[in-house]
């Protein structure tokens, strides 16, 4: 893809420059801008690392990703705690098939689970961002999001640095393995959307059926 190429080669150019700063820089964009993958910058940061002439080395570009990972991930926390719950229920009342049930059901279930989410999360590819806005939605501590957010993010670089590192010229293999591990994700991902939509036009007719008994009822008792 063109695009691709010309991140690729931007990158490249910021990495070289500026050294362990440009990976930061890198992920940070990659993880407020999704579509930049991190698949991509990741293994590419390894077989920069990796060179004769290397402005950083692997431990450095590991440590500069998790942190430009921490600090785009609490960019979108800050945006989710800026939306904040009573927002999303107003939001959720005005969309078709939900309701602000819906919006509590949700942060009920992430202030029970939110930290293994966002762990979980930081290791799945389209996830990985936007896990961090339903964090900030849900208030989760601020330390506690920002350990689990270390930890996947730690997990995540450092298999895709030491990986872009160890393949050297061939780096571009791990990028390749990832969009299809990526469209797996994809693929499930749109399926449970699908089935969370027919699941929500249901409950929709069966609560438009509900509320016609009700009213045929009251009309009948007077």
């Amino acid at each position: 893809m063109g695009w691709i190429s010309t991140i690729v080669e931007w990158v490249t150019r910021l990495m070289q420059t500026i050294g362990g700063p440009g990976v930061f820089l890198a992920i940070l964009l990659e993880n407020v801008f999704p579509p930049i993958p991190s698949e991509v910058i990741l293994p590419l940061a390894g077989f920069t690392a990796a060179g004769p002439d290397a402005p950083y080395g692997l431990v450095e570009a590991i440590v500069w990703a998790s942190a430009g990972s921490l600090t785009g991930a609490l960019l979108l926390y800050w945006l989710g705690a800026a939306i904040g719950a009573e927002r999303l229920r107003w939001i959720a009342e005005r969309i078709p098939l939900v309701d602000a049930h819906d919006v509590d059901s949700s942060i009920d279930w992430f202030t029970r689970y939110g930290s293994f989410a966002v762990l979980i999360g930081r290791l799945v590819p389209g996830v990985r961002s936007l896990i961090s806005i339903p964090a900030g939605i849900d208030r989760m501590p601020l330390l506690k999001f920002s350990a689990f957010t270390v930890l996947g993010s730690v997990i995540w670089n450092t298999a895709l640095v030491v990986a872009g590192y160890l393949l050297g010229d061939n780096w571009h293999a791990v990028s390749e393995w990832m969009d299809r591990f990526s469209t797996v994700v994809y693929a499930v991902l749109g399926v449970a959307f699908v089935a969370l939509t027919v699941w929500l036009v249901r409950r929709a007719l069966v609560r438009r059926a509900v509320r016609r008994r009700d009213s045929s009822d009251t009309d009948d008792t007077h």
